[in-house]
């Protein structure tokens, strides 16, 4: 039976329909584009925000309500050096270079209360960063060292935790992918946990890398299990969105299972394609090749509508929060290329979102 399907084109920005029959066909149409408004609602519609350097008013966060995005995540980061144990919660990236903006509270707090003001819950996920590694490889060869970075960690969180406490944020992230860390200090993060749990009476999560999140011992004393959903899917340079809803089964499969051992939805505390060819794959390593790397709207719209045309209809799928979204120009211009960067923001993505948020 023949049937509507949505096709976005550029640079004109329009919808318009066409006929052709839904599915994976020999012209490689894409897989139907409808809304999916009523599998979605039930659904956490996120998006990943990084706070302005001037004041806002409101601007982002009503562009991205008009998208159909119901949740926030701020994103306040601290910044350490590998080895040190010290993290350096200061209102601006003490690097040559800031990648990812302020963590000042004033500008959370913009952020939050602009959210509000719209009807829309927040995510308070405080970040770490460093120059010289990936958080995930953030480890210490003594005791003494552990101990001062457990110490300099909670000080870090509970910071924002009071602060989410007091903006009345309705979900708190207690760390993003700071994998050694959890795997080898286990009895840390309970006791951080029951500490935020005396004083917030918010959701709480953790955001553990697509990879190693089976490895986490503490899922049962959250709320969700978080997972940074970089998942590698296929390497076509523009996957076609029906095979991508067939790359994401196994995936499904694991993931579900594992919901179903902890009796706990999964949320995707991050996810989000690069605007590149060939995005849907090892998405980690294009971002060291971002520069001699072709840009691809199309790839990244069709990444988006494949993992939310697979995962709608799962009712272990909680939703997620899309990596990310500038608050402002300033922000946006630490990236080497806004234009090949995961934000969706003035990209085909974009319209692709509002179709499937409605």
């Amino acid at each position: 039976m023949q049937k509507i399907i949505i096709k976005l084109l550029r640079p004109l920005g329009i919808l318009f329909a066409i006929i052709g029959f839904s599915g994976c066909a020999t012209d490689q149409l894409p897989c139907e584009l409808v809304p999916k408004g009523d599998l979605m609602n039930q659904k956490i519609k996120g998006m990943s925000v990084v706070a302005a350097q001037s004041p806002i008013q409101g601007a982002p966060i009503k562009q991205l309500q008009s998208l159909g995005v119901d949740w926030i995540a701020t994103l306040p980061y601290g910044y350490y050096a590998s080895g040190d144990p010290k993290i350096d919660s200061v209102s601006c990236c003490p690097l040559p270079t800031c990648p990812h903006g302020p963590s000042t509270k004033a500008a959370v707090i913009e952020v939050i209360q602009s959210a509000h003001a719209q009807g829309m819950k927040v995510m308070v996920k405080p970040q770490l960063w460093s120059a010289t590694e990936w958080v995930g490889e953030l480890s210490f060869d003594t005791e003494a060292k552990w101990d001062s970075f457990e110490i300099s960690y909670t000080e870090f969180i509970m910071e924002w935790v009071d602060m989410a406490v007091t903006m009345n944020a309705e979900m708190f992230c207690v760390g993003t992918e700071i994998a050694k860390f959890v795997k080898h200090r286990p009895a840390y993060w309970s006791n951080l946990i029951q500490s935020i749990r005396q004083v917030y009476t918010g959701q709480l999560t953790y955001a553990a890398n697509w990879d190693d999140y089976d490895e986490v011992t503490f899922w049962q004393e959250l709320d969700f299990i978080g997972v940074d959903a970089y998942f590698p899917l296929l390497p076509d340079e523009t996957p076609i969105v029906c095979d991508l809803i067939e790359a994401w089964k196994p995936y499904k499969d694991e993931l579900s299972a594992f919901s179903a051992s902890y009796n706990k939805p999964i949320l995707f505390t991050e996810f989000g394609y690069l605007s590149l060819n060939g995005c849907a794959y090892k998405t980690w390593e294009l971002e060291s090749k971002m520069t001699a790397t072709g840009m691809n709207e199309q790839a990244q719209a069709n990444a988006l509508h494949g993992l939310i045309e697979a995962l709608a209809r799962e009712d272990w799928w909680a939703g997620g929060f899309q990596w990310k979204w500038y608050a402002d120009a300033v922000s946006a211009s630490c990236e080497q290329d806004i234009s090949k960067d995961y934000t969706p923001e003035g990209k085909i993505a974009a319209d692709v979102l509002k179709v499937l948020y409605e």
